[in-house]
């Protein structure tokens, strides 16, 4: 018998003291495999790229930029836990990405409008949507914030009552505008 088997010391979780790992000697003296560790498993995911079609138009970008956009869509749309989350995620990517806040202007792009039809112009800055995203001529309507910040630059000027149907008319959303107290258009 050695002497630890004397002292009662080998046993379930108690090796003999020839085959513990002695100080100052790692367990794993060759370490990691190269290669072995990609980083987590939500870069592996989120780095992948995708394509996503806007107004007809493909494009590839991240999955974390695309589940971005789809949150923001949504946040924009009225889901308030999404709207939180895209807030949430921005708010932590400023702190993150390098080019955040303060960001300089490189390029301005310059966009021709024909006169008499601004949807060319509505549609990219997110003002409108276009009702068949797949037919050219199709019919958009307004997005709520939008017919709101109209209304605000009103001031103490009235829309009569047929003006007020087109604006109700020509919104997405009628229900999630918050019309002034004056308004008198069925929504």
């Amino acid at each position: 018998m050695t002497q630890d088997e004397d002292v009662g010391q080998v046993g379930y979780r108690k090796p003999p003291r020839s085959a513990r790992f002695t100080k100052g000697r790692s367990g794993n003296p060759k370490g990691r495999p190269k290669g072995s560790r990609r980083g987590t498993p939500y870069e592996a995911v989120l780095g992948q790229k995708v394509t996503i079609r806007e107004e007809g138009i493909e494009r590839k970008i991240t999955a974390a930029e695309a589940f971005l956009l789809h949150l923001t869509k949504r946040g924009l749309e009225g889901d308030e836990p999404a709207t939180r989350a895209t807030l949430a995620a921005l708010d932590g990517a400023s702190t993150i990405w390098p080019g955040g806040h303060g960001q300089q202007i490189d390029t301005i792009v310059r966009r021709i409008i024909s006169p008499g039809n601004p949807n060319s112009a509505l549609l990219p800055l997110r003002m409108a949507v276009k009702l068949d995203r797949y037919r050219p001529t199709a019919r958009i309507e307004l997005e709520p914030w939008l017919i709101e910040a109209a209304l605000a630059r009103l001031g103490n000027r009235r829309l009569t009552l047929a003006e007020q149907k087109t604006v109700v008319q020509a919104a997405r959303t009628p229900r999630k505008v918050d019309w002034p107290y004056w308004w008198k258009a069925q929504i």
